[in-house]
Parts: C-alpha cells; structure tokens; sequence
C-alpha cells in the first residue's frame, strides 16, 4: 500500500491539471484554445431628421395613441417608425458620414414618454466598414439612455456591450434630432 499512497499527490496535481485545461477548453479561454475578446469603444453622431422627403431620415408607421382621458397627456404610447439615420463622425452635419442607424422606434410607455428602439449601427466607411452592431431597449427623453448591445456582425461577431447617448442641442429641434453615442462592445 505504501507505494500507491506516493503516488496521490502525483495523481492529484495531473488531476488538477486536466480539470483546469477542460475548464479553459470550455471557454476557449486557454492558451490557443480560442478566441480573447476585444473591447472596442465607438463614438459618433446620429443625425436624424423627421421631415418628409428627400431629407427625412424617420417614418411614421403608426402614430401615438390618443390617452385614455381624452386629451393630449404628451404620451408616445403606440408610436411606431422606422429610421435610417445617418452615422456622421462629428454633431455637424456636413462632418464625415460613418454608416447608418436602421431600425424601428416604438412609443412603449403610457405614462413617461420613453421609446423602445431596435437599431443597428451599419458602417459602411472607416475601419470596420461591413461590420455592425445590434442594440435594443428602452430610452427616456431627457437622460443619457443606456441600451443593451445584443448582437454584430464583421469585425461585431458576437459582440455584447453597452451604448451610452445622449441628445445634442439643435437650432431646429422640432426637425432634427443629434444624439452622441459611446458604444462599448466586447467582440
């Protein structure tokens, strides 16, 4: 029996070693054993403009449902457009244009105004021209909005992440609308 029991600690630490390289299999974690993700930070301007016509970047699908009191209580509730935005590298609308938001817009609150929205950032110039990236979720007016990032493709596959925007002033905000996003994405 004595020389079996030598033999456990030999036995313990090749054990140690197989868990520990199935673990990094498992996650493709281990040295060559996958993919490392990157974090990429993204920041441009989406210009939008709301309307008709050539210039117009929004459509109105369905417009906002009338409140359930009768008058005009500013709810979006029941609004539903389509965007495709331009993706500018600065809040100037003559700045460089990057890509496109395309996606839809829906009026889901009855009560604070916020608006759920499903984009995808398509770029189409710069260094991760053919790539986008998904994000869905909920935005208040007012606030900087955080939504989720769901999804990519390109240099985005796989990606998951977070957008940050917040909305710039405009000279003419009953026409245009300017948010500056920070995306944060892991791919």
């Amino acid at each position: 029996m004595a020389p079996h029991r030598a033999n456990l600690p030999l036995l313990a630490v090749v054990l140690l070693f197989w868990l520990a390289t199935m673990a990094a299999a498992a996650d493709g974690s281990g040295a060559g054993g996958g993919k490392t993700t990157t974090t990429t930070h993204l920041h441009f301007y989406m210009h939008e403009f709301f309307t008709g016509g050539p210039n117009g970047t929004t459509a109105r699908v369905a417009p906002p449902v009338v409140s359930r009191g009768g008058g005009g209580s500013g709810s979006l509730f029941g609004l539903l457009s389509v965007v495709d935005d331009a993706l500018r590298e600065g809040a100037d609308p003559a700045s460089r244009l990057i890509g496109r938001a395309q996606g839809l817009a829906a009026g889901t609150s009855l009560a604070d105004g916020s608006v759920t929205t499903m984009l995808d950032f398509v770029f189409t110039e710069g260094p991760y021209k053919g790539s986008t990236v998904a994000a869905f979720g909920v935005g208040l007016p007012g606030a900087a909005m955080e939504r989720p990032v769901i999804g990519g493709t390109g240099a985005f596959r796989m990606a998951r992440g977070y957008t940050v925007s917040r909305v710039v002033p405009t000279a003419d905000p009953n026409n245009q609308l300017i948010l500056e996003y920070d995306i944060y994405v892991s791919h």
